[in-house]
C-alpha cells in the first residue's frame, strides 16, 4: 500500500516544522513550538475463574497528555488573555471561568503551503503559562513565551486531506 494516497510516488513524511495553531479561530503569532499530542490509555488486567493462563488484558481509562506551545514574544496577546482566566493577580472574584476552556486546532503543511493534515483539541485550558524568558543583556536570543494545556482529548479532522503535489 503506498503511504501517501494521492502523491503514491512521494517517500518522505511531513516535515514537522509547517504547521500552525488556532484559538478562537485565529491563528496563534509567532508560534514556534507544540509538543506532541499523547494518549496513554490504562491497561486494566482481569483474570477468569478457573482459567490460570495468567490475566487478560482490557483497556481502561485514557489520559491526554498536557501540550506545551511557544511563540515569540510579539505585541499578540492570545496566550497572556487565555491565562488570565484561569489566575489572576487581582484574585478569585477577577478571574473569569465563563470562557477559560477552549477548542483549538491543531494543522500541519506540506512544502507547498497546503494544509494536510489537521487534529482538533478540545477543552484546554492554560496551566501554566510563561511570559518571558530569563532575561539576559550579554545574550541575543529570541524572547520565547510558554503556554501548557490541559484538554479532554482530540481528534483528527478529516476534512484536511491529501491534494496533488505539483
Amino acid at each position: 500500500m503506498a503511504k501517501f494516497t494521492v502523491n503514491s510516488t512521494r517517500f518522505d513524511p511531513y516535515l514537522g516544522y509547517k504547521f500552525k495553531v488556532k484559538v478562537d479561530g485565529q491563528y496563534v503569532a509567532g508560534l514556534s513550538k507544540c509538543s506532541a499530542l499523547k494518549r496513554t490509555t490504562e491497561v486494566t488486567p482481569w483474570y477468569e475463574g478457573g482459567d490460570s493462563s495468567g490475566p487478560h488484558q482490557i483497556p481502561g481509562k485514557s489520559k491526554y497528555d498536557p501540550i506545551t506551545l511557544e511563540a515569540g514574544v510579539t505585541q499578540d496577546r492570545t496566550f497572556e488573555a487565555w491565562a488570565d482566566k484561569v489566575n489572576n493577580f487581582q484574585g478569585d472574584a477577577a478571574m473569569s471561568l465563563a470562557s477559560f476552556r477552549k477548542d483549538i486546532s491543531i494543522e500541519v503543511f506540506n512544502h507547498q503551503g497546503q494544509k494536510v493534515l489537521a487534529y482538533n483539541v478540545f477543552r484546554c485550558w492554560v496551566s501554566e503559562y510563561q511570559a518571558l524568558p530569563q532575561l539576559d543583556a550579554s545574550g541575543n536570543a529570541v524572547m520565547i513565551s510558554t503556554v501548557k494545556l490541559e484538554n479532554e482529548g482530540w481528534v483528527r479532522d478529516t476534512s484536511a486531506v491529501e491534494l496533488k503535489e505539483t
